[in-house]
């Protein structure tokens, strides 16, 4: 397998390899998370969102959980970020092969596993879940932590996953979903959808543009996924996105005033999508699913495999 270089910026991931390398989301990221890219896990309810460090873990050991692989099992972590989530199911005992659309992120991942000297739990590098560089049947389970909301061609990066991982393997997506933008529910202002839809064109998100509700569940329908579950987890990620809002309200107004949104599309993000997440308009969901057959190697459970995979 070739290792593509770290420099490397792929045309149709430029926005968001752009993104994730502006300074707003280098500071945002690691001064509010750490340099964690996902959302945190709370009891529904809660008000008080500190410490963040331990709702982000709640959240990675939720994805653990849902994984439901022993000890041991080999697992491709389908946009790695920094590394953070790997690392964390390393620790409880899986082998992680770890890829991110952006250099940077593959670059630092890999820097902290070895840092961490978890080398041989864990390796991170450049890689493209549209293509990828694996053999086929080759993963007991495949995650993605809010990954596939940068997916320009979501379908082919699912038949991707499928393709890599052995019958009766894991699957377990925690991405968002929402209604249909042209229908958007009684009460939300115009300006809204528009501020969300430019907020998923800035940070390189065409794949959540796409993920209006059930779309996801249908592609991995369509692409040979039997037993697939969803569970809403709005409620349970919704004190921290409340607390993007309160953090980033009064700046928003400033960098409105002066029509910067688009230097600044964390922060709107964060208030413009509290907004919206309030509103009903989109939700924070998990879906997990597993490939026909057994991952011992016994028979398939009567699902007929797709040809060559």
């Amino acid at each position: 397998m070739t290792q593509k270089p770290y420099e490397l910026l792929v045309p149709e991931y430029s926005s968001t390899q752009s993104y994730y390398d502006t300074w707003e989301s280098r500071i945002g990221y690691y001064t509010l998370l750490g340099g964690t890219r996902h959302f945190g896990y709370y009891e529904p309810g809660t008000l008080w969102p500190f410490p963040l460090s331990t709702a982000l873990r709640r959240m990675e050991d939720h994805l653990y959980e849902s994984l439901d692989l022993p000890a041991g099992s080999k697992v491709l972590d389908a946009g790695c970020g920094v590394g953070h989530v790997a690392l964390h199911l390393a620790h409880k005992g899986l082998n992680v092969q770890a890829i991110d659309i952006t250099p940077n992120h593959a670059r630092w991942a890999q820097q902290e596993v070895e840092r961490q000297g978890m080398q041989d739990k864990v390796h991170a590098q450049w890689g493209d879940y549209h293509n990828l560089e694996f053999d086929s049947q080759s993963f007991d389970g495949v995650y993605t932590m809010e990954t596939l909301v940068h997916s320009s061609d979501p379908a082919k990066a699912v038949s991707e996953i499928y393709r890599v991982l052995k019958p009766g393997g894991h699957i377990v997506f925690h991405e968002y979903d929402h209604i249909d933008a042209s229908k958007p529910p009684p009460g939300c202002p115009p300006d809204l959808v528009e501020a969300v839809v430019r907020v998923n064109t800035l940070s390189g998100m065409p794949g959540n543009q796409l993920f209006e509700r059930g779309v996801l569940q249908r592609v991995m329908e369509e692409q040979g996924f039997v037993d697939i579950t969803s569970r809403d987890l709005t409620e349970n990620m919704r004190p921290l996105m409340r607390l993007f809002y309160v953090i980033g309200y009064f700046p928003y107004l400033l960098i409105c005033l002066l029509g910067l949104q688009a230097w600044f599309v964390n922060t709107e993000g964060g208030v413009q999508g509290y907004r919206a997440l309030r509103r009903g308009y989109w939700r924070y969901m998990v879906l997990t699913a597993r490939k026909p057959g057994k991952l011992d190697g016994g028979e398939v459970d009567g699902v007929r495999q797709r040809k060559g995979v």
